[in-house]
């Protein structure tokens, strides 16, 4: 099955079937991998989302087909990077809020500055600069290098934790944000 097949269910429901799968970004001939631990859905009906007031020059890559990356710039410093999900013309991503470090962790803390331990990729702008992930990567089909996203074996629901989203003031009640339970590398408790 393909990466779009994949992808194409409503947000609410593919943020959490990414759990576990893995971010694998090439740079300089050396390959990082990020293990998913959390993530965060935003479809077009939700007021917290980018997509929310319909399409524009910034988020139309959110409207498809599924498996593309969306990364967008905020606070003026930092860079996110959502996976495109759900069917074209949508306007449904996943937030990629934590990854854990599986191949390229020295690389990983040197783009980091040094920081190591669970801060190294414990936020969606940490896993960003970790990974070496820009604006260069906005619209690029995760089906190819040099970022692939590789699915792996759904996690089960006992592992899964599901809760409110974090940092957002619009929808802030909606619980459309999923972790890995028990893993350090989240964002936040």
């Amino acid at each position: 099955m393909n990466l779009e097949t994949l992808l194409a269910g409503p947000a609410e429901e593919v943020a959490p079937r990414l759990l576990g799968s893995h971010l694998v970004r090439e740079v300089d001939g050396q390959t990082l991998i990020g293990r998913i631990v959390e993530t965060e859905a935003y479809s077009q009906q939700d007021a917290a989302s980018h997509s929310y007031r319909g399409e524009t020059e910034r988020t139309k890559i959110m409207f498809g087909p599924a498996g593309f990356l969306y990364v967008y710039f905020t606070y003026g410093m930092h860079y996110c990077c959502n996976v495109v999900v759900g069917g074209a013309g949508e306007g449904a991503a996943a937030l990629i809020r934590a990854v854990e470090p599986i191949q390229g962790e020295d690389i990983m803390r040197h783009n980091r500055h040094g920081i190591a331990g669970v801060q190294i990729t414990n936020g969606p702008a940490k896993l960003c600069q970790a990974l070496h992930i820009d604006r260069t990567q906005n619209g690029h089909d995760l089906s190819k290098s040099p970022l692939k996203l590789v699915m792996q074996p759904a996690l089960t629901q006992t592992h899964i934790v599901q809760t409110t989203r974090i940092g957002i003031t619009k929808a802030a009640d909606v619980p459309w944000r999923f972790y890995e339970r028990d893993n350090p590398y989240i964002s936040k408790l």
